[in-house]
């Protein structure tokens, strides 16, 4: 198994607030943390989410960001640039290296005193556009495949800016996030291989399903042009 390691340069969570221009209310705008900040198995202590159907929850417990990745959104989205900062997405983990081409479905990492484990991809929503402004970013984030990932915690522990991110097993060298994304955003995608993602070891069991149900419908309608 190959070395991997990180180190986080910022944590952050935080309360809820009100999206404009409607009003929604949104856990995006998160703090830097200045302490150690408890993760247990639904996520780090006192971060919350505007919409618990969809953030949260013990198989979206962590989102991790690539720091890296704001530069290429600061590129291609110019006018918002001031405010893509570490952070702005509204991840909890902010760090430099590791990133959807070298991080996989199901790697298992020490971050901290905690042990999490890559559960799935974020995707982005639309809430993404009412915070830059900015119409296209979430579509940008999803085709670009710069979405972060989100972990399940296994051991519960501290984190902080400074603690060593480091990989402790791999359960598979073919699905990383970024080609998760290419099979799942594939018009016609290889019908093996979406199996094979769908029962990737470690991935969320809704995606899983997701991607059966998708597998079963191909294989339904195969030579009838879809």
């Amino acid at each position: 198994m190959m070395t991997l390691t990180s180190t986080i340069e910022r944590v952050f969570a935080g309360g809820l607030e009100l999206l404009k221009p409607e009003g929604q209310c949104t856990g995006i705008f998160k703090r830097s943390l200045t302490e150690a900040a408890r993760v247990e198995l639904h996520g780090i202590v006192g971060d919350q989410h505007g919409d618990t159907r969809v953030h949260g929850g013990p198989e979206k417990a962590v989102h991790q960001y690539a720091a890296q990745n704001y530069a290429r959104l600061a590129q291609a989205f110019g006018q918002s640039a001031e405010q893509l900062l570490a952070g702005s997405l509204g991840e909890n983990i902010s760090a430099f290296g590791l990133s959807e081409c070298n991080v996989y479905v199901g790697d298992v990492f020490r971050i901290g005193t905690s042990v999490m484990q890559v559960s799935q991809p974020r995707s982005p929503c639309w809430k993404i556009n009412h915070r830059f402004d900015a119409e296209h970013m979430s579509m940008f984030v999803a085709n670009e495949r710069i979405t972060g990932w989100y972990y399940r915690v296994l051991q519960p522990g501290f984190i902080e800016a400074g603690s060593q991110i480091e990989l402790l097993e791999r359960h598979t060298e073919r699905f990383s996030i970024d080609w998760f994304w290419q099979v799942q955003l594939s018009h016609r995608p290889d019908i093996d291989e979406l199996l094979a993602l769908a029962s990737a070891p470690g991935l969320a069991a809704d995606w899983g399903a997701r991607l059966s149900e998708r597998a079963k419908w191909l294989q339904k309608h195969a030579g009838k042009g879809f």
